[in-house]
C-alpha cells in the first residue's frame, strides 16, 4: 500500500499516481487508486465526471460506507477507484473531533470482510498539504513515494516530509518507510534539472528511481481528456517512463521482500 505525498504543490503527485497506478494495472496487478485529494483531479484524470463522484472518499474515512460500496472500476482493466466526493474538502475539520481520527483510513482499508486485501496494489493520492488526511494515508500505508520535481526548492520541502514520515513511523505506524523519490518534470536541455537529479542521488543515494520522469505535453493532454497517458499514447515518453517506473517499484518489492494490501508483492 503505497501513499503518494509532497506538501509542495505542482510536482506531478497526481500525474504520478494515476499513471504509475494504471502501469501496474497494465501489469496484470489488480489495483485501486484512493483519491484523498479534495481537488479531486486524480478522479477527473482517470474519467470519473465530477457529478458522478456521490459517494467516495470522504465516505470511507468517516466509515459511513466501506471500501466495497465505494470503489468502482474505471476505464483501466485491473484499476478500481475510490474517487474524492464533494464533502471531503471539510475532512480536515471534521476529522479533528473524530475517536482515533489518525487511524479512520487505516480501518477502513483494512476492515475484514470489506478491506483492501481484494487489491494487489493501493494507492493514495495524498493533498499538498500535511495535515489529517495525509496523516491518515501515512498511518494506513505500508510505504511512501515521494515524486520530487526538478526544480529550485524541491528537496527542501521533501526533507520536512521525511522527518513527518519518521515522528509518523515512531507514534502511528512502525512499519511506515520511504520507498522512494521520483523525479517528475525532467528536462534534459535544462542544466536545473540535472543538478536538481544530481543533488537528490547524492544526498538520499540509492532512495531515488533510476527512471525519470520527463517533461511531456502527452501527459498533459491525456489529463485533460481524462485518461491516464498510458492509454491516450502508449508509445510516448510519458507513458513508456511510467511502464518503466512500475517495473522498477516491481524489481525493488521483489527484492526487498515488501508487501502490498493483500500479501507479498510480486516479482
Amino acid at each position: 500500500m503505497l501513499a503518494l505525498a509532497n506538501q509542495k504543490g505542482g510536482v506531478g503527485k497526481t500525474t504520478t499516481a494515476i499513471n504509475l497506478a494504471t502501469a501496474l494495472a497494465g501489469l496484470g496487478h489488480r489495483s485501486l487508486l484512493v483519491d484523498l485529494d479534495p481537488q479531486g483531479n486524480a478522479s477527473t484524470g482517470l474519467g470519473i465526471d465530477y457529478n458522478q463522484r456521490h459517494a467516495g472518499s470522504y465516505d470511507l474515512i468517516t466509515h459511513a460506507r466501506t471500501l466495497g460500496a465505494l470503489a468502482a472500476p474505471t476505464l483501466v482493466p485491473n484499476l478500481s477507484a475510490v474517487p474524492a466526493d464533494t464533502n471531503l474538502a471539510g475532512a480536515e475539520i471534521e476529522l479533528v473531533e473524530m475517536e482515533r481520527r489518525e487511524f479512520r483510513l487505516r480501518e477502513a482499508l483494512h476492515h475484514e470482510t470489506e478491506g483492501a486485501g481484494a487489491y494487489e496494489f493501493v494507492l493514495i493520492d495524498c493533498p499538498p498539504s500535511l495535515g489529517l488526511l495525509t496523516l491518515n494515508a501515512l498511518v494506513a500505508a505500508d510505504a511512501v513515494l515521494v515524486p520530487l520535481q526538478c526544480e529550485f526548492f524541491a528537496l527542501e520541502g521533501v526533507s520536512q516530509l521525511v522527518r513527518t514520515v519518521d515522528r509518523v513511523r515512531r507514534a502511528f505506524n512502525g512499519a511506515l518507510k520511504l520507498e522512494g523519490l521520483v523525479l517528475t518534470m525532467f528536462d534534459r536541455r535544462n542544466n536545473l534539472s540535472e543538478l536538481v537529479a544530481a543533488d537528490a542521488r547524492s544526498f538520499f543515494g540509492d532512495q531515488v528511481f533510476e527512471t525519470v520522469i520527463p517533461r511531456n505535453i502527452r501527459i498533459s493532454e491525456a489529463q485533460s481528456h481524462g485518461k491516464p497517458v498510458n492509454l491516450y499514447d502508449a508509445r510516448s515518453s510519458g507513458a513508456l517512463s511510467y511502464e518503466k517506473l512500475a517495473a522498477e517499484l516491481m524489481a525493488r518489492l521483489g527484492a526487498g521482500g515488501a508487501r502490498t494490501a493483500s500479501g507479498p508483492a510480486r516479482a
